[in-house]
């Protein structure tokens, strides 16, 4: 097998893995509360990946300042982002919460350009006001039909915001440490700080430990954030133009798992909503290579 068609095809399985987070979070909260199953999800991520670091590659542990800096990594991205995206998920439908891979970047690139003291370009603003116009007409009905709720988009939307921050510090920190270590302790840190939360929310009449639960936090824990990531931090190794590409395709696939695993409602708002995230991506893919 060549190279380039090795990166093409693991690059469409990281979109296919990554873009199944929501439905496989909504299929959890069926039997547990929100809270409970990112617990497990990132417990479960954080214990396989530094595994693997140390009990097989043999890396070398933080020291220092980079303790400090995974611990705030973690709270931001996981703990708060991911805290607030599975409260959200909740209660809204797992469609509107792929869509938010698609405004992640576009968000990302106003926060970075507001850090740098970079002007922000209009083609980035264009892309996010399209983005957010295209996630808008694709919520529309579903707000109707009680797919959604206002609480749930506020929560989203706060997910979002975090989520960009954290990529933001991420790309703003000098790590000495690999990717794969960074990724193992922003999932410890992340659990760790999320657990005083989940135990004083915590309501036994809540969660039933059954096969929903089982195999959703087995999806999360492992394909999404052990197999998901490792392929992700592969491609922006190989190539991170080409890599973020792929973020192009965790949209469309995680509607259509939330209409085939789920079957949420498949409309022409869908559809026109989803052409609009697609092109405001595309504008602002070009705005970051100009």
């Amino acid at each position: 097998m060549s190279s380039h068609l090795k990166f093409y095809l693991l690059g469409v399985l990281f979109a296919m893995a990554w873009s199944s987070a929501s439905v496989a979070a909504k299929v959890g909260l069926r039997q547990v509360q929100p809270l409970v199953l990112y617990q497990w999800r990132f417990t479960i991520a954080a214990s396989c990946v530094l595994l693997l670091v140390y009990g097989l590659l043999r890396r070398r542990l933080p020291k220092g300042k980079e303790w400090r800096q995974l611990a705030l990594f973690g709270f931001i991205n996981v703990t708060v982002s991911l805290g607030l995206f599975v409260l959200a998920i909740k209660e809204v439908a797992a469609g509107i919460g792929a869509l938010q891979v698609g405004l992640n970047p576009l968000v990302i690139s106003i926060m970075a350009a507001i850090v740098a003291g970079r002007s922000i370009r209009a083609r980035e603003y264009w892309a996010l006001l399209l983005g957010i116009l295209g996630v808008a007409i694709c919520v529309y009905p579903l707000l109707l039909e009680s797919y959604a709720t206002v609480k749930g988009l506020l929560l989203l939307s706060m997910s979002i915001v975090s989520y960009s921050g954290a990529a933001v510090y991420f790309s703003h920190t000098k790590w000495s440490l690999d990717k794969l270590s960074i990724n193992g302790w922003q999932a410890f840190f992340g659990s760790l700080f999320l657990f005083p939360i989940t135990y004083l929310t915590y309501e036994p009449s809540q969660n039933i430990y059954g096969t929903d639960f089982t195999s959703s936090v087995f999806w999360l824990g492992i394909p999404v954030s052990v197999l998901g990531v490792f392929l992700w931090l592969w491609l922006l190794s190989e190539d991170t133009v080409r890599a973020s590409y792929f973020l192009f395709l965790c949209p469309p696939f995680g509607l259509f798992y939330a209409y085939f695993f789920l079957h949420e409602p498949f409309t022409v708002y869908t559809f026109v909503g989803l052409a609009i995230v697609m092109l405001a991506l595309f504008i602002g893919k070009q705005a970051w290579k100009s």
